[in-house]
């Protein structure tokens, strides 16, 4: 922790450094200090915390559904042979087309309001989420499902009491993976027709040469995607308890 915090100082050092010595352009890239100062001036007045509820809807409702549908269709894909079997040639078709590259077609089919920054949100969020499901349950050691069945256990229990278990550390890796992407996709998309949001902010501030701004909300995010992956780490940790 005080290695970490001892780079983020060094970073801030830099960046409040060199653009007062003119090694940078200040104009385009304004001292720490005057980014800091735009963002209590943003805070101050209302309009960030504005900015940052938008995202956060946006953001979560896409997550959520993204965890609600993924976990279980990777489970089952991961289980069952027969639905792998029938599902992977689509999966194989999708999984490489990047999210944003489908984010027009998106704003074309569903439009440019919340439909289409959510859909566009749980579509990038989904991948990560199913196919480390998907690896966690076809991972899990074959040693282990043989003593589970040699003991008595049906497909029920041997599916409640050791797959999921064993399959956990593996999901969350991929629901942490996806809280990021929630982030990083919702910047683009608000970006298009958006009215609010912390990617409207950043595109807005970036039209008018609000530059400090700008950063701010660029700071913004950055604050955002690292408690977002703290409180994922943290709920894995409750998960995974019996683990030693």
């Amino acid at each position: 922790m005080g290695r970490a915090s001892a780079a983020v100082s060094v970073l801030a050092a830099i960046w409040e450094t060199l653009p007062r010595l003119e090694v940078v352009d200040p104009t385009f890239l304004p001292p720490l200090s005057e980014v800091l100062a735009a963002w209590f001036e943003l805070l101050r007045g209302g309009e960030l915390v504005e900015h940052v509820e938008a995202s956060l809807i946006r953001s979560g409702a896409g997550f959520g559904l993204a965890i609600a549908t993924a976990i279980p269709l990777g489970l089952l894909i991961g289980w069952y042979r027969p639905v792998a079997d029938f599902l992977n040639p689509v999966l194989e078709l999708f999984r490489n087309t990047a999210a944003l590259a489908l984010l027009p077609v998106f704003v074309l089919i569903l439009g440019l309001g919340e439909t289409s920054k959510i859909s566009i949100i749980l579509y990038a969020c989904s991948w990560p989420i199913l196919l480390n499901t998907i690896a966690g349950v076809k991972g899990v050691d074959p040693l282990l499902i043989k003593s589970a069945r040699s003991m008595g256990l049906g497909p029920a229990r041997l599916f409640q009491k050791v797959i999921l278990p064993a399959a956990v550390p593996t999901v969350f890796t991929g629901v942490r993976l996806a809280g990021a992407y929630s982030i990083l996709v919702l910047v683009a998309a608000e970006m298009v027709g958006a009215k609010a949001g912390l990617g409207y902010l950043i595109n807005y501030a970036q039209f008018n040469f609000r530059v400090p701004d700008m950063y701010a909300g660029i700071i913004t995010i950055s604050v955002l995607g690292l408690v977002v992956n703290l409180l994922l780490v943290r709920l894995e940790r409750r998960f995974s308890t019996w683990r030693t």
